[in-house]
């Protein structure tokens, strides 16, 4: 079992998602510079998030799974001066990741009063999303072995309809089989997503379920076919309180320009 990190109540943790950076410094998407929306989300919490005992990175750091994205991604985050954890998305490669940031790349982190379980469920070279067995193992034996610790489960994919139709089939296939396992454990408070480039916030059975906005593009909600909405980016902030309370809320670059240009390369 990994080393507890003791920050004092709560525990403060930053997600960030879906950067979707490239090798080259001006890759962009929609006409959007990636490496420029996260460098501007990643300043805004410098300034608002002045402690982080935790940043969450849940995948699709990557567009192209790069090398060079992937040490950019570390290099722009690393400013926020706070540890890290990363799970690879559809456009990562898991390996790729790894090499280059291998003490990044755990499953399991016990922080205060709370156990974070990072699960990968990507395929390789598929959209959609699947925990592997191999996965659900690491998931079963992190809750089993979580004692008292309220528990926070991490991974890319949605798993739970959220009104996209187009977005539906690339979520997570075997969806069913994490959520019958996290209902079996009340220590589960809840758990949190990338994937969608959207926010996302309901109560179900106990469990909070998150999903937070792109650092990039963000994905028009509520929409039938593929649909980019001019939102900002942004991250979301959680609070992970002693007593298993979880505060959270998200925050846009308010200041941040968003220009598309939907001639050029897309999502």
């Amino acid at each position: 079992m990994p080393q507890p990190l003791s920050p004092p109540s709560p525990v403060h943790v930053v997600q960030l998602t879906d950067a979707h950076l490239f090798a080259d410094p001006a890759g962009t998407l929609l006409g959007l510079n990636t490496r420029a929306s996260l460098g501007h989300v990643v300043g805004q919490v410098r300034r608002e998030q002045p402690r982080i005992d935790l940043l969450l990175c849940t995948g699709d750091l990557s567009q192209d799974a790069s090398v060079e994205s992937y040490v950019a991604f570390g290099e722009l985050t690393s400013t926020l001066g706070a540890p890290a954890r990363w799970l690879p998305g559809n456009h990562d490669e898991a390996r790729v990741m790894t090499e280059v940031a291998p003490e990044l790349v755990q499953a399991v982190t016990d922080i205060g009063a709370w156990r974070i379980v990072m699960l990968d469920s990507a395929v390789v070279g598929a959209t959609f999303g699947l925990l592997a067995d191999d996965q659900l193992l690491v998931l079963d034996q992190a809750l089993n072995g979580a004692g008292e610790r309220h528990c926070l489960v991490c991974c890319h994919h949605q798993p739970v309809d959220i009104g996209c139709a187009w977005i539906k089939p690339i979520g997570l296939r075997n969806a069913d089989e994490l959520l019958r396992r996290l209902r079996s454990y009340p220590q589960v408070k809840a758990l949190l997503w990338g994937h969608i480039h959207q926010e996302w916030d309901e109560v179900r059975d106990g469990i909070r379920f998150l999903a937070t906005p792109s650092t990039c593009i963000q994905f028009a909600p509520r929409s039938e076919d593929f649909k980019v909405s001019e939102e900002q980016p942004g991250y979301r902030w959680l609070r992970l309180h002693a007593d298993g309370r979880l505060e959270t809320g998200v925050e846009r670059a308010r200041d941040f320009v968003v220009k598309l240009d939907f001639d050029s390369p897309g999502y």
